[in-house]
């Protein structure tokens, strides 16, 4: 008996093996260039004079205060984007009413407008000399260079996220498990909590945690830049690393290492770069700062 070995014909719809391994090595060579080495170099840079300056840096009150105040604007922000969300999300993927395209298009706005320019609207809106301005000093309100312009500026360009996630998973499910939910004598709220919610957890949960703690161009524009009072972790290391007059790459390095764990690098970064600035001149130690005292002292006297 004479045995054929037949070789399994290949799949016609199928890249070539050659065309297949080189889009995959293309792929892992980008992420690695792009991704990998500048976050590894990142945390060698955060913890090149070890563990224990890492540590006190982290427990130097402006970055304890930077990070209690991040953690703050973040749990703001969330409970306000998961509101707003869930509702913006629900209302146009349930019910059909007049001006849902605008909803859409106001859902979409912050994706097409600079985090900067919407600080400077908040300023303009808000500010001493802006439309609310003099009716919110008569009440002594603040809202510019304090918390709540923080979390305004924050939830403005953060709040598509959660919406913008749940609208095509939403849509894609349909509303037969709820009406079959309903139809069985549950509640609304019964109907949400064990029908909708367990369906769109994880894009709610990927939408809430989008950005809330990295935030920088638009709370740059509406914090201040107080020391110990207005700095988040994103703009404490900035402001500290503009604090060393010539090109500081490891306080940029922190900035970024704080921002992918969401935590005690940055901090950890930029009291390790003020206290490397005060051992220079002052001449060198205020040149990095000069542009955002500048900035500061042209918008006080017009705008707080």
């Amino acid at each position: 008996m004479v045995l054929l070995l037949v070789k399994p014909a290949s799949d016609a719809r199928a890249d070539p093996t050659p065309m297949r391994w080189a889009i995959i090595g293309i792929a892992i060579a980008f992420l690695t260039i792009f991704v990998v080495v500048p976050l590894l170099n990142v945390f060698a840079q955060a913890l090149s004079k070890g563990l224990d300056a890492y540590v006190a840096a982290i427990e130097h009150p402006d970055a304890l205060a930077a990070i209690e105040l991040t953690l703050i604007v973040a749990a703001i922000s969330v409970g306000l984007n998961l509101v707003f969300g869930i509702v913006a999300a629900w209302a146009i993927t349930k019910y059909d009413f007049a001006g849902k395209s605008l909803l859409i298009t106001v859902v979409d706005l912050p994706f097409s407008v600079s985090p900067v320019i919407a600080g400077l609207v908040f300023v303009l809106l808000f500010g001493a000399q802006g439309y609310l301005g003099p009716w919110l000093q008569a009440h002594d309100i603040k809202i510019i260079f304090a918390l709540p312009g923080i979390v305004l500026a924050t939830v403005f360009v953060t709040f598509p996220f959660v919406a913008r996630e749940l609208i095509p998973l939403m849509r894609e499910q349909g509303t037969q498990d709820e009406e079959a939910a309903l139809s069985l004598g549950a509640s609304g709220l019964r109907t949400f909590f064990k029908v909708t919610l367990p369906n769109v957890k994880w894009a709610l949960l990927y939408g809430v945690l989008a950005r809330a703690m990295g935030e920088f161009g638009a709370v740059s524009v509406v914090s201040g830049h107080v020391r110990g009072e207005t700095n988040t972790m994103s703009l404490c290391s900035s402001v500290r690393s503009a604090n060393v007059c010539r090109p500081s790459y490891r306080a940029a390095s922190a900035s970024e290492s704080r921002l992918r764990v969401l935590s005690p690098s940055s901090p950890a970064f930029c009291c390790s770069t003020n206290r490397s600035a005060r051992s220079m001149p002052r001449s060198a130690r205020s040149c990095g700062a000069g542009f955002v005292s500048s900035m500061k002292k042209s918008m006080l006297p017009r705008c707080s």
